[in-house]
């Protein structure tokens, strides 16, 4: 079995092309992907199918999604249940570029909160200059 259908499976998500095509796309993205870059990885597939899988990936903890510039983007949680807080990892925004980097190896600021607030995500982005921006100025 694939990675992409094995994801699936540890995560309960019954299997179809659809659902495969999306995760692999995410799973070989570089970096957090939106829906439009889906839409544009997937020609074949519509915006409301698209969307209707990412949905289901993060009801079923497949995916997790950060706030880049407005825009919602989405990985893959590759723990075996759920996405928790240390799935959460840094990102960098170039400003040059627009890339969003994730950094694996450095995790979020764990922000202790007031009595009665529950943390479900963190949201941790960086901006600035990527090496290859700042080699290219």
């Amino acid at each position: 079995m694939e990675e992409a259908e094995q994801l699936l499976t540890n995560k309960g998500v019954k299997i179809t092309a659809n659902r495969v095509l999306v995760l692999r796309s995410l799973l070989t993205a570089e970096h957090p992907i939106s829906l439009s870059d889906l839409e544009e990885l997937l020609p074949t597939m519509d915006k409301s199918s698209i969307f209707r899988t990412l949905n289901l990936f993060m009801e079923h903890h497949v995916t997790h999604k950060i706030d880049d510039e407005g825009t919602n983007k989405y990985e893959v949680c590759h723990h075996k249940k759920e996405c928790d807080l240390s799935d959460m990892h840094t990102h960098f925004h170039c400003e040059v570029c627009h890339q969003t980097i994730c950094l694996h190896d450095i995790q979020v600021p764990i922000v202790q909160l007031p009595d009665g607030f529950e943390i479900e995500s963190i949201n941790y982005m960086v901006k600035g200059i990527c090496p290859k921006c700042q080699k290219k100025q």
